[in-house]
């Protein structure tokens, strides 16, 4: 969802925002037909607190290195501290499993 979201701040900037959404939405199209499966597997074994803290980890892991390379964004120290509450929220959800 990353580059549905993000990428057209870079390639479509020029274009109408309605092209940039109708762009956007198609790939996030693909990305939910994979993603709407994935809950539906994932939910048999995890709750769905615990299957959008995942998520949650999943996303950043993925927007934090997007920014920076892709977008040249710098590198923030929030990131960090991001990350360390998102992990935060995986311990909480996940304690009574471990």
């Amino acid at each position: 969802m990353t580059f549905a979201w993000y990428a057209h701040l870079k390639e479509l900037h020029s274009k109408p925002w309605v092209i940039a959404a109708l762009v956007s939405w198609g790939i996030a199209l693909f990305e939910y037909l994979l993603q709407v499966p994935a809950n539906r597997i994932g939910y048999t074994v995890l709750s769905v607190g615990q299957l959008k803290v995942m998520q949650e980890v999943i996303t950043l892991s993925v927007f934090v290195p997007f920014s920076v390379f892709y977008l040249r964004e710098p590198l923030k120290l929030d990131y960090l501290w991001a990350g360390l509450c998102l992990l935060s929220a995986v311990y909480f959800m996940f304690r009574g499993k471990m």
